[in-house]
């Protein structure tokens, strides 16, 4: 999964950066949307106070963004952090989101919303049963692991995006057996990119999809 496109290759969150995940094989891209001042929503990591008009020309709209990525699957990430400017308590932007992925002309198996919010993944699920949520997280506590991973599953989810730094295999193992999936986050490192593919995560988010693809090419 590239993350935030080749971003590596070119400026994180772009047109120019999805282009290039697709040209070196990546299976799927992460990217993140925020609703700017002017309402449009916008592909940015970074809080977007400013209009559309004000922002630079490479920020792309989620839907300019989602065309580049053709034909992979797209990981949407939804920032919204009460800490962060932009926050919206109101879920305003999960919904507009759903909406705009529902009527684009791609089945809704090609996308796949995260959040580190899990009342912004749960206002998703919502507005847009068909589209897989997952919940983004550093580490979930061993004592909590179980009951955590039961109530995803309980209510839909179907991923669980946890930081690499704190991913284990017992964690990778319990999200299995509970049906979800594992898709870690960040991933640059050759030798931990093949004990994660040993481990049996199911996908890598990583800044170089062309460096991914080589070293796991025969794992």
């Amino acid at each position: 999964m590239a993350h935030r496109g080749a971003s590596r290759a070119a400026r994180e969150n772009t047109v120019a950066a999805f282009l290039r995940a697709r040209e070196m094989g990546a299976h799927a891209v992460e990217l993140d949307v925020r609703r700017c001042a002017s309402g449009e929503l916008v592909v940015s990591h970074d809080p977007c106070l400013l209009p559309r008009s004000a922002l630079a020309p490479d920020v792309p709209l989620l839907d300019e963004a989602l065309d580049a990525c053709a034909p992979m699957w797209v990981n949407v990430e939804i920032k919204n952090d009460p800490s962060e400017p932009d926050f919206d308590e109101t879920e305003t932007v999960a919904r507009e989101v759903a909406a705009l992925l529902v009527t684009r002309p791609e089945p809704v198996e090609r996308w796949l919303v995260s959040s580190f919010r899990r009342e912004t993944t749960d206002a998703m699920r919502r507005c847009a049963p068909g589209i897989a949520v997952a919940w983004l997280c550093l580490a979930i506590p061993d004592a909590e692991l179980d009951a955590t991973l039961a109530a995803l599953a309980r209510d839909g989810y179907r991923a669980l995006h946890p930081w690499v730094g704190a991913l284990t295999r017992e964690t990778v193992a319990a999200c299995h057996r509970h049906g979800l999936a594992v898709n870690t986050w960040t991933c640059d490192d050759p030798a931990r990119m093949r004990e994660l593919a040993e481990w049996g995560v199911d996908g890598i988010c990583t800044n170089v999809p062309d460096l991914a693809l080589a070293t796991l090419a025969g794992v």
